[in-house]
């Protein structure tokens, strides 16, 4: 007991052979390699043909490894089961994970069986061997990404940022949403990274704006973001987070001209700015990746921005971006 056990190595393997092959009883070869009897026992036991062949170490090394990539527990969303089914039909429809997972939970509240949480189905979306149908469900995700991206990637990277322009320097009341004037910005790029239009989402109502950009670099999105700022309230101009794109190298400009102080997320951290890059991937069903961003008008973008703000929200109760930014006004 408290003992950590460890698999036996090849070179074990191998010396249980030779042993073996010399007369060696188990108990001697236990104590020479000092291990269980029993485990040495349960290893030439194991061995395929026992009894009838000699152990040979090789077979038994590749046994074992084909033993420990077999899952002990059969996956309950699997391709060919109803319930895959039913997930891969949701996903085709441009449902996602969270939505498909709460929907099932909904009509089965009763019956474990009949539902799944979100995270199974990426984990089975990205378990996929690949082929056709993995390329096709990994292409119903909003991102689309081949594989998955750990939230702890890049965490112990070197730190560029200033202290006092970090996102754990932003005041706590900013991450309530309870006042509205606090922003979180980024840019979505066209084909080729070759074009971009700038985004912003008002953190408490979730309202969007977009403005064309004339390139893809740090001059073109402060010109960008202050053109949207222009037809914001100076009440309404208090922060804007955003993440660590060279683009916004010219912050303190654009804090110079519009009086919105910019603080930056963590890197490879995305979910501290979740409303702007779910909107991203709204922005994502009118705009694909093959868009060229130079051939859309700004008439253009303020024409899906209307549409996006004037769509009722979840998380504000139903109401539109535009109706609760004006009730938190009144």
């Amino acid at each position: 007991m408290g003992e950590h056990y460890s698999h036996l190595a090849a070179a074990e393997r191998a010396a249980i052979m030779l042993l073996r092959r010399d007369g060696t009883g188990v108990r001697q070869i236990a104590r020479k390699l000092k291990r269980s009897p029993s485990t040495i026992s349960r290893e030439i036991r194991r061995q395929p043909y026992h009894g009838r062949l000699p152990y040979e170490a090789s077979r038994a090394e590749a046994q074992a490894f084909w033993q420990s990539r077999q899952s002990r527990n059969r996956r309950k969303l699997r391709p060919g089961g109803a319930l895959f089914e039913a997930v891969a039909r949701h996903l085709r429809q441009g449902w996602s994970p969270l939505q498909i997972a709460g929907r099932l939970r909904r009509m089965h509240p009763d019956d474990a069986a009949e539902r799944v949480c979100h995270e199974t189905i990426y984990v089975a979306l990205y378990a996929l061997p690949r082929g056709e149908l993995r390329r096709e469900l990994l292409a119903c995700l909003r991102r689309g990404h081949k594989s998955r991206w750990p939230r702890s990637r890049g965490a112990n990277r070197r730190e560029r940022i200033a202290a006092e322009l970090r996102i754990a320097a932003r005041p706590e009341d900013i991450a309530e949403r309870r006042v509205p004037g606090h922003w979180e910005g980024d840019l979505i790029k066209g084909a080729r990274n070759r074009s971009a239009v700038g985004t912003l989402v008002e953190r408490s109502s979730r309202l969007v704006m977009i403005a064309r950009m004339e390139a893809a670099d740090a001059l073109a999105a402060q010109h960008a973001f202050e053109s949207l700022f222009e037809h914001v309230p100076p009440a309404l101009r208090k922060t804007m987070t955003y993440d660590r794109g060279s683009e916004m190298a010219r912050h303190a400009d654009l804090t110079r001209t519009t009086g919105v102080k910019v603080y930056f997320a963590d890197p490879y951290s995305p979910w501290q700015r979740g409303s702007n890059e779910n909107t991203n991937g709204l922005l994502r069903q009118y705009f694909p990746r093959s868009t060229d961003f130079k051939s859309v008008t700004q008439s253009d973008l303020d024409q899906v921005a209307a549409e996006l703000n004037d769509r009722p929200r979840q998380t504000r109760k139903w109401k539109s971006p535009c109706q609760a930014l004006d009730q938190a006004l009144r």
